[in-house]
């Protein structure tokens, strides 16, 4: 076993998490920066609308397949290794996406792959940037350290939008471009950054398990799939249900397999540390709301408010103050007290500042639900890292690669599924609403349904309309859909509370991975990658 470097190189610890977060940033910026430039995208390159959809889709399909890879991968070959390899991998395909060039399907085909490498770079990264920050930072610091980490790359996402909404108010032509672009310099950063601070590379050599990586990619693959296309094809074609199904019978037999394999891809015997379980239960429930929250606000924004893209993104910069104050609160609590009270006190937070918030929606004033927009912001900033830091803190130094892996699966699954349910929601609401309003304008019934299913999908699906041609009566149609999708988050919120409630214990985490990896490795039903010991639960 190698493992590796056991310190920063003598280097600050501070300069090894400022490298991480510059390694990450990138991945964070690309979930939701593309969204906001997609109709000015889809227009210079004369893409369909399936074609752009795939453009946002494909990024986020192989970075939720392929995150149990990095992390196992982060293990074997070394954390700092597959960072800098990840770095270069993001930062070359982000060179060309921006370099895509012709128009149509030749343009749709280079755009869409390099998206998917972008994924795939990410996938590679993330996963030992994080095991990097754990193993820098000892037990007790470890909070404020992940927190003012998932702090500062959770507001990367929420700036993904109004980066991608001020770059195309600056130039429309090469603006969709810099969006990509704007990787290079970070990368080139974040590479210099770790040349410097030398983060720890352990390591824990092994061979991988392809049949298990085969049976994962799969299997988040189609399940992620049939949920991006639900808003596209509707939650009644069976290539919807066709490919969930199917996603999840693999995800099965991958369990199953994962069991009796000497050297697996991921030890699924980690599932039995309750606290591991929970916790990644309420991070695929709350990232159902987290990341299509940006998606929702901007093109509430756009369409309700009729803002422009840069103006409209502005919303979501309330949200991104919340969650940066309360991640650094949420830090502190982690490490004095323990997990249970940020992630059940955030959850509740956020429940409430999206209830109010939708109460606010119609109004159509962008300034009427700043606070309670402040409030959803700083409840899901208070217990998102922490649940991420604690779920992550129940593996052993050797496998906290793995664990990341995991956990960030759960979180892009959670994420595809809340974008299907409220995509759908909001666009069978917008529907409701725009054919009562055609009917009540006089069009005949049979009419207006049709009409109104034309305008829904194409206002819910990726705004790729003009929006100054939308008529007032479809602005206020499209703010009462929003509304109901903002309720929808806050039961989604409700629902996280009450697992945590009732599923995380109280206290600190024990630091009892101090024993020699020999010893462990010989204690029964024990394995140097799980740590089950029930102080650590």
């Amino acid at each position: 076993m190698s493992h590796g470097s056991t310190g920063a190189g003598g280097r600050s610890k501070g300069l090894v998490l400022t490298a991480m977060i510059f390694a990450v940033a990138m991945t964070f910026i690309d979930q939701t920066i593309v969204a906001i430039a997609a109709p000015t995208i889809q227009h210079a390159l004369g893409l369909s609308s399936s074609g752009i959809q795939w453009a946002i889709n494909a990024y986020l399909l192989t970075l939720a397949a392929l995150f149990a890879f990095g992390g196992r991968l982060a293990d074997i070959a070394g954390h700092r290794r597959m960072v800098v390899l990840g770095v270069i991998i993001f930062a070359g395909a982000s060179a060309l996406c921006g370099a895509t060039q012709g128009s149509g399907a030749a343009a749709e085909a280079w755009l869409v792959a390099s998206r998917a490498l972008q994924g795939a770079g990410g996938a590679i990264m993330f996963p030992a940037a994080i095991a990097i920050v754990v193993v820098t930072f000892d037990l007790h610091s470890r909070g404020r350290a992940l927190a003012l980490f998932f702090g500062l790359a959770g507001a990367l996402t929420a700036v993904g939008p109004i980066v991608g909404g001020q770059l195309i108010a600056w130039n429309a032509q090469w603006g969709w471009r810099a969006i990509f672009w704007i990787n290079i310099p970070v990368a080139l950063i974040a590479l210099a950054l770790i040349a410097i601070s030398k983060p720890p590379n352990e390591s824990r050599p092994a061979p991988m398990d392809y049949r298990g990586l085969a049976l994962i990619v799969a299997g988040v693959g189609l399940s992620v799939f049939g949920f991006q296309q639900a808003t596209q094809w509707s939650w009644s074609n069976p290539g919807v249900w066709a490919s969930i199904a199917a996603g999840v019978v693999l995800l099965i037999v991958f369990f199953a397999v994962e069991a009796r394999t000497e050297s697996p891809l991921i030890n699924v015997r980690i599932f039995r540390n309750q606290t591991f379980t929970v916790e990644n239960i309420i991070i695929g429930t709350a990232s159902a709301a987290f990341i299509p929250v940006f998606f929702f606000t901007a093109l509430y924004g756009q369409i309700a408010l009729d803002e422009k893209a840069d103006t409209a993104s502005l919303l979501i910069l309330w949200f991104f103050l919340g969650f940066v104050v309360a991640a650094q609160i949420g830090g502190r609590l982690l490490d004095r007290i323990g997990a249970k009270l940020p992630v059940v006190l955030g959850c509740v937070l956020a429940a409430v500042g999206f209830w109010l918030w939708a109460s606010k929606a119609t109004d159509l004033e962008s300034g009427a639900p700043v606070w309670y927009i402040v409030m959803a912001g700083a409840g899901m900033g208070l217990m998102l890292g922490q649940a991420n830091t604690d779920a992550i803190n129940r593996a052993s130094r050797y496998s906290y690669g793995e664990a990341t892996g995991i956990t960030q699966t759960v979180r892009n699954y959670g994420a595809s599924l809340g974008f299907a349910i409220l995509g759908t929601l909001l666009i069978t609401r917008l529907r409701s609403a725009i054919t009562s309003s055609l009917t009540s304008r006089g069009l005949p019934g049979p009419a207006a349904s049709t009409e109104a299913a034309k305008i829904a999908q194409l206002q819910g699906g990726n705004s790729n309309s003009n929006i100054t041609t939308i008529p007032a009566f479809i602005r206020d149609d499209f703010a009462a859909a929003t509304r109901d999708v903002l309720y929808g988050m806050a039961v989604i919120m409700a629902v996280a509370a009450l697992v945590a409630l009732l599923g995380l214990r109280r206290g600190v985490q024990e630091d009892t991975a101090q024993a020699p990896e020999e010893l462990r490795s010989q204690l029964p039903g024990e394995d140097p990658g799980v740590d089950l010991d029930p102080a650590r639960r």
